[in-house]
């Protein structure tokens, strides 16, 4: 669980809001608030437990004896083990103000209560094996385990593991981090709380909150709810499952338009299209508020027809699937040309094929976002959305059981219904309700069913 709409800075970023707020606040001051909320969460889970505190030699060291001070003085049973002497002068004084002994890392013996101050926002090199083997099997044999501001072993700015284990739960100091929503970093990161230690950020970069959605008015009807067409192609049902996730998005009026119309809602519109000539003559309709193209589409001759006709059409377009590989390394100089704006719903592969970035998820998102000129929602267990603008969403919440077939179609017609209803965040607002519809699917769920929990999860956010 990672807060809603919460900051989301980079180590330099935080580094520079620290040194802005030491002109004004002492840094020993800053690290005695943090020493404060790390001793309120220990001292929340512990529920009496005997606490064992491991402090590096950096500021992250600090925090950890200033909480040890705190709880050793509201009578709990705490511990301290430490890797190195501290090397700033805020950590100096907070070891100073401890006045129990402090072990060697490697003397350290497990307690039921962990909390992890060895390494936090910085650490760009693996730990050494000796110190990642003790670290490993501290927490191991912990009942509970609390990193400071992030799990040592994780790189700040981008996730990527560097000898971390998992922790039950994470107090980010400040403002979050990319290595508490990116890649493995997510994962280790366990229960993410967010502590205002004061020092103000500021930054383009926050998880996604539960978005606001309008109830129709009473003169509202289908055109103004929103028209969404889904081109089908080689694999009917993949355009199907877009098509009915529109739907049940709130879309007013879903039309499918492809070669073979069987089996599907009656309430879903059917338009025979044989070629791309027949797209395009379709989507010269202006009442039409987005089209979703990419799901099931195929990548033969007629797709690419298809795929030419859906870009030259004056519709806000998403583009999803097969015709996100169609476009491969054209992609930016495409929609570069177009009028209209652009969604992009790439998963790492599809991404990667189309756009050669550096960086965190997050840089390379909004990397791309800017030469595409279009808005990208880059999927995986680490969802990141990025705007040309230069704004970028993580999706805090999600679900392991997404991992199937068929659910980025669903997502591909959720975007396309937030579109057409002219939502001011689409791509935002469909992936956090794509996946909270996944959480209320429960386990094993299968691509269709997800749908029927839609819904329930717009409910929510009336």
């Amino acid at each position: 669980m990672i807060p809603a709409d919460a900051p989301i800075v980079t180590a330099a970023q935080m580094r520079a809001a620290e040194e802005e707020a030491f002109r004004y606040t002492p840094q020993i001051e800053v690290m005695e608030r943090a020493g404060a909320a790390v001793a309120r969460e220990a001292a929340r889970f512990s529920l009496g437990r005997p606490i064992l505190l491991l402090a590096g030699p950096g500021n992250n060291g600090g925090d950890a004896y200033a909480a040890a001070c705190l709880l050793k003085a509201r009578g709990h049973d705490v511990t301290v083990a430490a890797c190195g002497e501290p090397m700033t002068g805020a950590a100096k004084a907070m070891l100073d103000a401890w006045d129990g002994p402090v072990s060697s890392l490697y003397e350290a013996r497990p307690r039921p209560i962990l909390i992890d101050g060895l390494f936090g926002t910085g650490l760009t090199r693996p730990l050494e094996r000796g110190v990642a083997a003790v670290f490993a099997e501290l927490v191991g044999a912990a009942e509970f385990s609390l990193a400071i501001d992030l799990p040592s072993g994780i790189e700040t700015d981008t996730g990527e593991d560097l000898g971390a284990r998992r922790m039950t739960a994470t107090l980010a100091l400040g403002a979050l981090k990319p290595g508490h929503v990116l890649g493995r970093g997510r994962e280790c990161s366990g229960h993410v709380i967010l502590a205002d230690i004061g020092v103000p950020v500021e930054t383009r970069w926050r998880t996604l909150a539960r978005p606001g959605l309008r109830v129709p008015g009473a003169l509202d009807h289908k055109y103004s709810r929103g028209m969404v067409v889904v081109v089908e192609g080689a694999m009917p049902g993949a355009a199907r499952l877009a098509a009915r996730a529109a739907m049940a998005g709130g879309a007013g009026y879903v039309m499918l338009a492809g070669a073979d119309i069987r089996g599907v809602p009656d309430a879903l519109v059917h338009r025979a299209v044989q070629s791309g000539d027949d797209l395009a003559d379709l989507l010269t309709d202006e009442r039409i508020g987005a089209v979703v193209i990419g799901p099931g589409l195929g990548r033969d001759r007629r797709a690419e027809a298809m795929l030419k006709a859906a870009l030259g059409c004056a519709r806000p377009l998403i583009l999803d699937g097969d015709a996100l590989s169609l476009l491969g390394k054209s992609a930016a100089a495409w929609l570069q040309r177009r009028t209209a704006p652009a969604w992009l719903t790439p998963h790492s592969g599809e991404f990667e094929r189309m756009f050669d970035t550096e960086g965190s998820k997050i840089d390379a998102t909004l990397a791309a976002a800017v030469t595409s000129r279009s808005t990208i929602l880059h999927k995986g267990a680490d969802t990141v959305i990025a705007s040309w603008k230069g704004a970028a969403h993580a999706l805090p919440t999600g679900s392991q059981w997404l991992s199937t077939a068929g659910t980025g179609d669903v997502l591909a017609g959720l975007v396309g219904a937030q579109v057409a209803a002219n939502h001011a965040q689409p791509a935002q607002a469909a992936a956090w309700l794509h996946a909270r519809a996944a959480q209320l699917a429960g386990p094993a769920f299968i691509a269709d069913s997800l749908i029927d929990y839609i819904p329930q999860a717009i409910s929510e956010c009336l």
